[in-house]
């Protein structure tokens, strides 16, 4: 099926809301429209052993068995109808139509009803009946063909996905938080499953995919057309998480009409809710939402981190509250598998993140610990930029990140960059945000380079070699160091600093503030370079005036700050014999992992700032991933002589215009 049948059908679909204007809020169609065309395609799916499955429930009507076996048999799928209704009887009867699509919808199996109840389907048909528009709806929906062999599966998913949007546009929602496009999803899936491709194709292979942030499935779909490609006798296994209930239905009726089994797909948030505790899987595969805080489950995440620490999900770190994407990264590796002592085992996984993850967070921070988790354990396998505007609702550049704990020898305690920027065509239309897409030959040739990544890394005489470049793990880690300098002061007695010593609280808590304020004036004017000339000088004036110095290191401190100035030819401040460091001075420095944090500095600060030195107690290591910065290429300006010769002949065009104008 081409993408103009399926759109044709969506638009069948959609033209529901012709009925619904005036009655319902344009925002509230896709409550209607949605449910109605999942039920359509049930009953499509259903509609050639209808027949059968009525009858043998006719027979064990009074037989006290429970014939949800045999219903299922007789239906072919692992759900069904009892009842002889269909909707084109019911819209055909319209005074009892509300009555007898709940008795249609009631006699489904339990778990497609559970479908339909996520989408609230008895409220909306209450709702219709009492508008008088239920029979023109349902009439509508008996003309949509949608049966397997006219829509494939795969090709219902286009229409799934094409309604959600339209919706998400209606209700100024997120699309991009329920589905993926289509073809990010299969350069997606293609580097994930590529090198286990000879595996794959053994005979009895089978294999288990999550996606914890399922919305429609579209990922859990291709991933079970891809195995099922390279080896159709593959059993493939999907589960699946989704928060949001009309995405999470749609995935569940999916999963039914293929006969995988809906129960893999719960429903909740996976964080504060894991619907696949203390399970692991072959591969993962995730596009969470961009930048979306986790504030409604902090309270469970937060215990968990402080409670099981790495016997949990998220002991390596928690990353900022606004942006919960490392949060599904250490879900989805705290359930790969192990691997055994023989090499087998193991699991891949790939997520979709924005730049953020890359290198948000200082070092020490929650998103930097992640990363140092990830990297010294050698997962990271990959980062693949993508072109930017992608997305149906973010023109954002986008990453894909491919982790693994089984890489392949040459692999280890590598990490491959790969810049697929450039790999775009440009839409006919724009859909949202959506402007570019991957064709088909880009999806090879990334997949291509990518397997071939370290041999083009490797050979400057590559056509592709700069859009490759391979790193040591440790490579991205770095030490904050935190860089000192002495404090140095001169002193002085001015207007500003008898001021200073009035607004003093521990000055002015001393018996003798006033002899001390007195004493100080008599030195107006005054400066000393020195800190031991200055309190001499300030304690014989004192004496002089009838007063005692006061002793104690809060009254020094507190005088020190009152009349001390920063000056660079000034005394340098001791504390227990060891130079006191200026904050106004402290400066951080990044040296890379594995560099003399003492060499650095003589090598680059110290030809400026001499008297620098670093405090070791500071420093911290931290990982970041700058890909833009390795795959920077620096284009000179235009000349001067090129520009000025552009702007002359643009004046020139422009005094012509005018010219033209005044005749």
């Amino acid at each position: 099926m081409n993408s103009s049948k399926h759109t044709e059908l969506a638009n069948h679909a959609w033209s529901v809301a012709d009925l619904l204007r005036g009655d319902y809020k344009q925002s509230d169609y896709g409550k209607v429209i949605l449910p109605f065309t999942v039920l359509r395609r049930l009953e499509c799916v259903l509609e050639p052993t209808r027949e059968k499955v009525a009858e043998i429930s006719e027979q064990h009507e009074d037989s006290g068995i429970d014939p949800d076996r045999f219903l299922r048999r007789a239906s072919g799928h692992s759900f069904y109808n009892r009842s002889s209704l269909t909707l084109k009887k019911i819209a055909a009867d319209p005074q009892n139509a509300a009555q007898n699509l709940q008795v249609y919808v009631g006699a489904f199996s339990d778990n497609a009803r559970g479908v339909l109840d996520r989408f609230e389907f008895a409220q909306q048909i209450k709702r219709l009946d009492s508008a008088g528009l239920l029979y023109q709806v349902i009439g509508k929906f008996t003309d949509l063909d949608l049966r397997p062999e006219v829509v494939p599966n795969h090709n219902m998913g286009y229409i799934f996905e094409e309604l959600i949007r339209r919706f998400a546009e209606q209700s100024n929602e997120t699309a991009g938080e329920h589905f993926t496009p289509r073809e990010v999803i299969q350069l997606m899936v293609r580097l994930l499953v590529a090198p286990d491709g000879d595996a794959l194709q053994l005979p009895g292979a089978v294999r288990t995919v999550l996606d914890p942030a399922c919305g429609t499935g579209g990922m859990l779909s291709a991933m079970d057309d891809l195995i099922k490609e390279l080896n159709p006798d593959a059993t493939v296994e999907v589960f699946g998480q989704e928060l949001n209930p009309e995405s999470w239905a749609i995935c569940r009726s999916d999963l039914m009409i293929k006969g995988q089994d809906p129960e893999n797909i719960a429903f909740g948030n996976s964080f504060s809710d894991d619907g696949h505790a203390r399970k692991s899987f072959d591969y993962m595969l995730a596009n969470p939402p961009f930048g979306v805080e986790w504030k409604k489950v902090k309270d469970e995440v937060e215990h968990e981190h402080k409670a099981l620490g790495e016997a949990g999900r998220f002991g390596a770190g928690l990353p900022r509250i606004n942006d919960g994407s490392l949060l599904f990264l250490q879900h989805m590796i705290s359930k790969m598998k192990p691997v055994d002592v023989s090499g087998g085992g193991g699991s891949r996984l790939a997520i979709v993140f924005n730049g953020s993850p890359l290198f948000t967070g200082a070092a020490g921070s929650g998103e930097s610990e992640i990363r140092r988790w990830i990297l010294e354990n050698d997962w990271l396998e990959g980062i693949v930029a993508l072109p930017d505007q992608l997305f149906y609702n973010t023109g954002i550049s986008t990453y894909f990140w491919i982790l693994t704990n089984r890489k392949s020898p040459d692999h280890k305690g590598k990490v491959v960059l790969l810049d697929a920027r450039d790999q775009w065509q440009k839409m006919r239309k724009s859909l949202g945000d959506k402007r570019k897409a991957l064709g088909k030959e880009h999806i090879a040739d990334v997949v291509k380079l990518y397997g071939e990544a370290l041999a083009v890394a490797g050979d400057a005489e590559h056509p592709l070699h700069g859009k490759v470049k391979v790193f040591a793990n440790e490579d991205f880690g770095y030490q904050r160091i935190t860089v000192e300098r002495p404090l140095k002061l001169r002193f002085e007695v001015t207007e500003e600093t008898l001021a200073a010593l009035e607004a003093s609280k521990t000055i002015q808590k001393l018996p003798q503030a006033s002899v001390l304020a007195d004493a100080f004036k008599s030195l107006m004017g005054a400066s000393w370079g020195a800190k031991q000339e200055a309190w001499l000088a300030l304690k014989d004036a004192v004496v002089q005036a009838g007063g005692t110095w006061p002793t104690g290191a809060p009254f020094n401190k507190a005088l020190r700050d009152v009349l001390g100035v920063r000056d660079p030819e000034g005394d340098v401040q001791l504390v227990k014999g060891q130079p006191e460091p200026d904050g106004e001075l402290r400066d951080f420095e990044n040296v890379p992992l594995g560099e003399d944090v003492e060499e650095y500095l003589a090598r680059e600060v110290h030809p400026h700032v001499p008297d620098a030195w670093i405090d070791r107690s500071k420093t911290k290591v931290g990982y970041e991933v700058p890909f833009t910065r390795h795959f920077y290429v620096y284009e000179p300006p235009r000349p001067l002589a090129e520009i000025d010769a552009e702007l002359k002949a643009l004046e020139a065009e422009i005094q012509g215009l005018l010219g033209e104008v005044t005749e």
